[in-house]
């Protein structure tokens, strides 16, 4: 019998290095090792009482919305999604042609390479960046050129390195900011004119990844690519309740943008999925209908997190300037560890503390010789991550 393959374009996946990672956590796991996980960003605080209510109530007494949701997305959920819009960056987003409803902002992103990538067609990838940006290009047969986000550069992408034959050929350039897994936010806002610019020259798809513009600090505010001139004619911006109101497991979120760049992804998803289900839609509504004041007190929490960390990681020789937004560290490995790699450093850490960091390998090449560290457990064991992390450095 011939041997049943899976493709080729799954087959050209780099390898999953959190899989080693995720392996060495179960294992300690199993040992009852005391396990401090800082490494998915998988938020530990609950999702607001009254968006939860609200499911409750829609599920026990509205059974209509246990049937197929559109795929678009209801209008109620489009009109919410337009009014915060509005009201967060004062842009004017067309509720019926404008706003898609996703299954999470990943499941956008990857079918956002499926519609608009052919085999062999080339796509940008800011490296280090989040999976799904290289992974959903490669399983659409797209081409990947990675865009160096270095430290020098505030981990931005540095538009004139690209080469004039390559932004010729590129179909899609994904960007985010706040970003992930960098934690680096755009303080000049001349870079996305030049972004929007760079884009409309070549006749590039911006996929504009704004999953974390609602975890900030210190006075930061992150915009839409819509606040600036252009970006209608070239962005498509993704958002996610993931992040925004803890609820990564209802895995919900929106992308917006013009029509005509809008309704081939709308077609595509209707081929594939029925969309989010109502009950959770109108759990979202309530989310984005009802205070703020939720997400204020979840960054509040965030930032005391980060202030900890930094400064206990500080103490011991690291060198980490605290971020304006995410939830997450990206720390540069101490000197004594470079040669060690991201990797082999995480492994050696759960193995030996049982402390679960993020390799910044597993990002991309250009994240080698960092962590990621999310702030993701609860607030009095970062003081023992600390103590462990000490010890294993000495």
């Amino acid at each position: 019998m011939k041997k049943i393959e899976p493709s080729d374009k799954l087959k050209d996946l780099p390898p999953y290095l959190f899989s080693s990672i995720n392996a060495l956590k179960a294992e300690a796991y199993k040992k009852k090792l005391d396990v401090i996980d800082l490494g998915m960003g998988n938020p530990d605080l609950v999702t607001p009482k009254h968006i939860v209510e609200r499911l409750c109530d829609t599920v026990m007494n509205h059974q209509k919305t246990h049937r197929y949701p559109q795929a678009k997305g209801m209008p109620r959920f489009r009109r919410a999604v337009s009014q915060w819009m509005n009201k967060r960056f004062n842009v004017d987003i067309d509720p019926n042609n404008e706003i898609v409803t996703l299954i999470g902002s990943k499941e956008g992103i990857a079918h956002l390479c499926t519609t608009y990538i052919d085999s062999g067609d080339l796509a940008l990838f800011c490296d280090p960046g989040y999976l799904v940006h290289y992974n959903g290009i490669i399983l659409a047969g797209g081409q990947v050129h990675r865009v160096p986000l270095l430290e020098e550069n505030k981990f931005l992408p540095d538009l004139k390195s690209i080469p004039e034959e390559v932004a010729k050929k590129a179909k899609l350039f994904f960007v985010g900011y706040p970003h992930n897994p960098t934690t680096a936010v755009v303080e000049d806002k001349k870079f996305f004119i030049e972004l929007i610019e760079f884009c409309r020259k070549y006749g590039i798809l911006l996929a504009y990844d704004n999953a974390y513009s609602e975890v900030t600090f210190d006075g930061y505010r992150a915009p839409s690519i819509f606040e600036f001139p252009g970006a209608r004619d070239v962005a498509i911006e993704f958002h996610s309740f993931s992040k925004s109101f803890n609820m990564c497991g209802w895995r919900i979120g929106w992308a917006c943008g013009a029509k005509e760049l809008l309704y081939p992804f709308e077609n595509l998803k209707s081929y594939v999925d029925f969309g989010v289900p109502t009950f959770v839609q109108l759990a979202a509504v309530a989310a984005l209908e009802g205070s703020q004041d939720c997400i204020k007190q979840r960054n509040e929490i965030y930032q005391r997190r980060r202030d900890k960390m930094v400064e206990g990681l500080n103490k011991m020789g690291w060198n980490i300037e605290p971020p304006k937004a995410t939830m997450y560290l990206w720390a540069k490995l101490p000197e004594q560890f470079l040669k060690m790699g991201s990797l082999a450093f995480s492994e050696k850490l759960i193995k030996e503390t049982g402390v679960v960091v993020a390799p910044g390998v597993a990002f991309g090449k250009y994240g080698e010789s960092y962590v990621r560290m999310a702030l993701v457990t609860h607030d009095n064991r970062f003081h023992d991550a600390l103590l462990r992390i000490k010890k294993f450095i000495k």
